[in-house]
């Protein structure tokens, strides 16, 4: 099976996206990950572009071992020259010259003639080639290009040494049919082809890049360029995951390898995000918070019989654990029956059919249910969750100059009365402190929130609040117009539901 080369461009295209400029330390933290991820190429920037960007390349040339580090420059000497002071110092160093091709590029960009372009182009490839055996040559908006003056010059950029041949849609204008067209043209026009690996750069500009991209693949092209999360210019460049994952996931089809390490590929995704402060959009393909979740009911129903009924890949090969089901208005009692028995929860026919009830009128006022909405339902509308513990005694100590101190009398469900005391950050952390030691479950509060359930000054206060035991995420709540009381019994609220699900699990057992 042939392979094709991931050439990624994220810390170089992929950085010029409006608002993701990164410094060196960033670019050498998501280069680190390129290459665990196992890319070919890594474009680590255009070194004449500023001081900065020049010792971001230096510095991941020294550093990063594994993928060629190429550094972009225009076609001309004082830009290749600073492309190889950057990247000498790799393992497998690469200069990337490029030079526009389109007469509209020509007329107004460079004001030059096609044959001062394609002398300029050969020039620049001759000249990197005294520095590196592994240059490569980009005919900038190529698929804008004359058909034939493209041929003129990728057939020079060869004769003078180019090992890789780029054709860039630039401003993203192609569609597949016609990058397969142009690609088919060159290899038959082309006399030296055969003597470089050809290559594409897809923008997103009409939502084609990768569409683009596999179309050129399919007519011979082995080197993409991509950027994770499809960073890049304007609407952004070919999206490396969906690259990569078409090409697995079609592999019947397309008969094509990578060395893509895919399970790193959503933890590189949200490194990009996190780092470049752009946020993937929720139903992006392969690294979207969407792309392995599932809401509507008869989807939920399929997934839960045979998850290949609605996904062709599976999360792990991506690096998540899991799929995702969604429960919201859409869901079906298969997948809410289902999340039920995975939070503890085992009801019969009719409690089923009475909980489905009420969540279906709780998911008209909420896009989305969580697993505490769900305790509530059950708890406070089917079962009612009995008291182990009621709060019979508290007394507080707070100010500025004092240690905040709370002393609790709890009694238990068989009449037993309990008492203790302790010291905390705040009154709040001083009562849950004494909860803990009285019922002997500590929990580690996650949020706290008051919320006043009335008006006036004798407003009734709602405390919620959510709190991990042991890896279950609990919420309790009360309300009372003393906020301590309130805090307490939410606490205790939270103590009694872990005592009631541990039991039925322990009588399940």
């Amino acid at each position: 099976m042939s392979q094709v080369i991931i050439f990624d461009t994220t810390l170089r295209d992929g950085e010029q996206s409006p608002g993701a400029s990164l410094n060196k330390d960033e670019k050498l933290i998501i280069a680190e990950q390129l290459a665990r991820l196992q890319v070919d190429v890594i474009e680590a920037g255009f070194p004449i572009a500023s001081e900065g960007d020049f010792q971001a390349v230096k510095e991941i040339a020294q550093k990063i071992s594994g993928p060629i580090i190429a550094g972009l420059a225009r076609a001309t000497t004082k830009d290749i020259d600073r492309a190889w002071e950057a990247v000498k110092y790799a393992q497998k160093p690469r200069i990337h010259t490029f030079i526009a091709t389109s007469d509209i590029h020509l007329k107004y960009k460079l004001k030059k003639s096609r044959e001062q372009v394609l002398q300029q182009a050969a020039e620049a490839v001759q000249y990197a080639k005294k520095y590196t055996p592994d240059v490569e040559f980009s005919a900038e908006d190529a698929f804008r290009s004359d058909r034939d003056y493209l041929c003129q010059v990728v057939t020079e950029a060869i004769e003078k040494g180019a090992t890789t041949i780029n054709i860039p849609d630039t401003v993203g204008y192609a569609i597949p049919s016609e990058v397969r067209a142009l690609i088919d043209y060159l290899f038959d026009k082309v006399p030296n082809i055969t003597d470089a690996r050809i290559s594409v750069h897809c923008h997103n500009d009409l939502g084609l890049a990768v569409a683009n991209s596999l179309a050129a693949i399919q007519s011979g092209v082995r080197q993409i360029e991509c950027t994770i999360n499809g960073l890049g210019e304007r609407a952004g460049n070919a999206a490396l995951e969906e690259v990569v994952m078409s090409l697995i996931t079609r592999k019947d089809l397309f008969k094509i390898d990578t060395k893509i390490q895919t399970q790193k590929i959503m933890k590189t995704s949200r490194m990009v995000s996190h780092l470049t402060g752009l946020v993937v959009q929720r139903n992006k393909a392969i690294v979207g918070e969407n792309a392995f979740a599932h809401e509507a009911g008869i989807h939920q129903d399929g997934f839960l019989k045979e998850k290949t009924t609605y996904e062709i890949m599976t999360p792990e090969t991506i690096g998540l654990k899991e799929s995702k089901l969604v429960l919201g208005k859409h869901s079906g009692r298969h997948a809410f029956s289902d999340r039920l028995k995975d939070i503890g929860y085992s009801l019969d026919a009719e409690e089923l059919e009475k909980a489905f009830t009420k969540f279906k009128d709780l998911a008209d006022k909420k896009k989305e249910i969580f697993d505490e909405d769900l305790q509530l339902i059950i708890e406070e509308g089917i079962h009612q969750i009995p008291e182990e513990y009621t709060l019979d005694y508290i007394q507080i100590s707070s100010g500025d100059k004092t240690i905040p101190t709370s002393t609790v009398g709890l009694r238990r469900v068989d009449g037993q009365m309990f008492l203790d005391a302790s010291y905390g950050d705040g009154p709040v952390d001083a009562t849950y402190k004494c909860i803990d030691q009285i019922t002997g479950i500590s929990g580690k509060l996650l949020s706290y929130s008051i919320q006043s359930a009335t008006g006036g000054k004798d407003a009734l206060g709602s405390v919620y609040i959510q709190v991990k035991f042991d890896g279950q995420i609990i919420t309790g709540r009360s309300s009372s117009p003393d906020i301590m009381i309130a805090s307490a019994n939410a606490y205790l609220n939270a103590i009694n539901k872990v005592i009631y699900v541990n039991q039925k699990k322990n009588k399940k057992d």
